[in-house]
């Protein structure tokens, strides 16, 4: 009787392994798909004054970061502000 309940067991843990393997097959296939996409990144030509320039090229150098990484970063941390200040807005 313990045997073949034992046996039930390490059939249902060997499933749910088999269904974790495919979740992180899937999972990774979809951060593969994100980082082809993120990529083919678009480029903007953006005029700045000596002066801003200047400031953030000492942030970015603050920051171990390139100017442009540091233009990225600002802007994408921007975004993120926006969106979380628009959903507590329309809620």
């Amino acid at each position: 009787m313990i045997e073949k309940e034992l046996k039930q067991r390490e059939n249902e843990l060997e499933e749910r392994i088999r269904r974790l393997e495919e979740m992180e097959q899937a999972v990774k296939k979809r951060e593969k798909a994100v980082k082809e996409k993120e990529k083919s990144k678009k480029q903007v030509l953006l005029r700045l004054s000596p002066s801003l320039w200047e400031d953030l090229a000492r942030w970015a150098e603050d920051d171990f970061r390139s100017i442009n990484g540091q233009i990225e970063y600002l802007l994408s941390d921007a975004v993120q502000k926006r969106k979380k200040s628009n959903r507590a807005t329309s809620k």
